[in-house]
């Protein structure tokens, strides 16, 4: 009994410290509430102070409940509500806290300034003046609090399923010309375990298989941690992706199950993104892994484990190439030997690289292999949230990820990022649509 109490110690200072640092923006955001209803009457004051700490306590509640896994039989629709709360609330009061925070840092300077130079120095002005600041400030915290809950929600109900198909023409001067106008439908990081409206995901599907493309790319994040996410009803749906050359697809890092607390793992080993192979996987983690290989058979797709196949028409010779994750970025791990699937493509002048991590096509396919036209690949999702137009893109993972979505080219080398099929955390999108890319291949 003891053993199983120390065991769980560090889930329970990790759920204080959480909770802790909840109680901590509530009471920061709580200001701006005391600020607007200054004015009102006390028992309306009172009834909103409680409100207020009761919702936060139901929060504070679920999200104990959720993260020791009492919601597990609950369903996905319930769980990813729950998620999708969490996600609008701490979101909310972090923006809500930040005018907060920036009219008590000029306060502060505005004291200290005082102090050191006199009453007369004050750049507030007079008491009235700062009273209407302070409200001001408070119905400007309240507001984006509002509008970020109702961003958020939008993202879920709405954005988690909105499809969009993203097309380019690609030119590659060496393409043989049996295979120009050859077209390519790509999509990225299904994360079936992120799944709750399979009837939505249908949808997407036959958005796919409308576009009738010639050969599909998947490149990676099939799952989230563990094969069984691929349920029997999913395994059905995504068999029905083909296409009359073949889908070909690669691993991501979350298909390795590296982030999984697996039952047969004793030992602290270092974290998966420092390593190049799977010695450190448990029996356990490697029979997850060949379940997963499995389950892309079972769908009719091709998965390329750092090799290479070839596709013909007539006496045209073009060379498909898969690794396993490679990650150049972060502590994502290093799986993928290009080496391995790039022998015995020496002579095929035109070689497409499945390779899950964009951040590998700058660190070795860029410096190490000249001769691979494009690369494919996904994990970035967009961040499932930012702002794209016709003519402008942005979202906060440009600033980890240089190429993050869309085409990006290198002398005669490319590079597509798919913004991804499904989603992570975050049960939804925000501004960054989930993607279905149609991309053409031409010689002119």
């Amino acid at each position: 009994m003891f053993q199983s109490v120390t065991s769980q110690l560090p889930m329970i200072l990790r759920i204080i410290t959480i909770l802790v640092l909840f109680i901590l923006f509530d009471a920061y955001a709580f200001q701006s509430v005391k600020t607007l209803i200054a004015n009102v009457s006390p028992a309306a004051r009172k009834f909103s102070y409680l409100t207020y700490w009761i919702v936060s306590a139901v929060f504070y509640i679920l999200f104990i409940l959720t993260i020791t896994g009492q919601f597990t039989s609950a369903g996905k629709g319930f769980t990813t509500f729950i998620t999708g709360l969490f996600f609008a609330v701490i979101l909310a009061k972090v923006f809500m806290i930040l005018p907060l925070l920036i009219e008590d840092i000029y306060r502060i300077l505005n004291k200290v300034y005082t102090l050191l130079f006199g009453p007369e120095a004050a750049v507030s002005g007079d008491g009235k003046f700062f009273i209407s600041r302070k409200k001001f400030i408070s119905q400007v915290s309240a507001g984006i609090g509002g509008l970020t809950v109702a961003g958020l929600s939008y993202g879920v109900m709405k954005g988690a399923h909105d499809y969009k198909i993203h097309r380019k023409s690609i030119a590659l001067k060496q393409l043989p010309d049996s295979f120009n106008g050859l077209t390519i439908g790509h999509i990225s990081d299904i994360h079936s375990g992120s799944f709750w409206n399979i009837k939505a995901v249908e949808k997407g599907v036959k958005l796919l298989m409308d576009q009738k493309p010639d050969v599909i790319f998947f490149t990676g994040d099939l799952v989230n941690n563990i094969a069984d996410e691929m349920t029997d009803e999913l395994i059905q749906l995504f068999s029905q992706v083909k296409a009359p050359m073949g889908v070909y697809s690669c691993l991501g890092n979350h298909d390795y199950g590296d982030y999984y607390n697996w039952p047969d793992r004793h030992d602290d080993p270092p974290f998966a993104g420092t390593k190049s192979s799977k010695e450190h996987m448990t029996p356990l983690q490697a029979a997850n892994l060949d379940k997963l290989m499995e389950v892309h058979k079972r769908m009719g797709w091709n998965l390329l484990m750092n090799e290479h196949r070839i596709l013909e028409r007539g006496d045209d010779k073009i060379a498909i190439l898969g690794i396993e994750n490679f990650g150049a970025k972060g502590r994502f791990p290093k799986y993928g030997k290009m080496k391995n699937a790039h022998e015995g493509t020496e002579g095929i002048s035109t070689k497409l690289l499945l390779s899950h991590d964009p951040s590998h096509w700058e660190y070795e396919v860029l410096k190490k292999y000249k001769d691979i036209s494009v690369m494919f690949s996904g994990h970035t999702h967009g961040a499932q949230f930012g702002i794209e137009t016709a003519n402008f893109k942005w979202s906060p993972v440009k600033y980890m990820y240089k190429q993050w979505a869309g085409l990006y080219t290198n002398e005669d080398q490319h590079l597509y990022v798919n913004r991804g099929f499904g989603f992570l955390g975050y049960p939804g999108r925000l501004g960054i649509r989930p993607e279905i890319s149609i991309l053409t291949l031409s010689n002119s």
